[in-house]
């Protein structure tokens, strides 16, 4: 019986979520499996993997091949590399001591990377909600400086209305002449 360690779909449309599994190659992709390994959410930035490396160990010990997602998925948790590490183990290569001391100095090296990438995406995400928090008061401030611009503009339309409807108009010099007086001037002047 043939078995590969692939990837089984769960989740809703456009959100979907994997468990990783052991199963014949012959099952359907959603359908019986022989074993579940871990899962896998790619909604998350980074990825969440949970992997049992051991289990996975075990099984490509036995024989089973994974897929081309399961593979990549393997190596990143370092399963593919436990792997190697016990075969060389087995072949009198290494101890038990100096290939666990081996794995556990890659997994701390990995666990760096890793948070350094959420600090990155993190610092990221905070610059670009200050960059927008930034242009929001601009675009506040330019708000009200036109509400303001169009109340002094209505102040004054309404302050010229007042004084049309009073019988006065504004003259050159600033002072204000009854309509009847404005009209004895231009006779005067003509």
């Amino acid at each position: 019986m043939p078995v590969k360690i692939r990837l089984q779909r769960h989740g809703k449309k456009g959100k979907p979520f994997y468990w990783i599994i052991a199963a014949d190659s012959r099952a359907p992709r959603d359908g019986r499996y022989l074993d579940k390994i871990g899962i896998y959410n790619p909604n998350t930035n980074p990825a969440t993997i949970e992997l049992d490396v051991d289990g996975a160990v075990k099984w490509l010990q036995n024989g089973a091949q994974p897929t081309d997602t399961a593979r990549a998925i393997l190596s990143y948790k370092g399963a593919l590399l436990k792997n190697h590490l016990v075969g060389g183990v087995r072949k009198g290569a290494l101890t038990e001591e100096q290939a666990e001391t081996k794995f556990q100095s890659w997994l701390d090296e990995k666990e760096g990377s890793v948070s350094a990438k959420k600090e990155g995406l993190s610092k990221e995400q905070e610059a670009a909600k200050q960059k927008a928090f930034e242009l929001e008061k601009e675009a506040n401030a330019k708000r009200e400086a036109v509400a303001k611009e169009a109340l002094e503009a209505e102040a004054k339309s309404q302050e010229v209305e007042a004084e049309a409807e009073a019988g006065t108009q504004p003259t050159d010099d600033g002072g204000a002449a009854t309509a009847e007086e404005a009209a004895a001037q231009e006779k005067k002047e003509a």
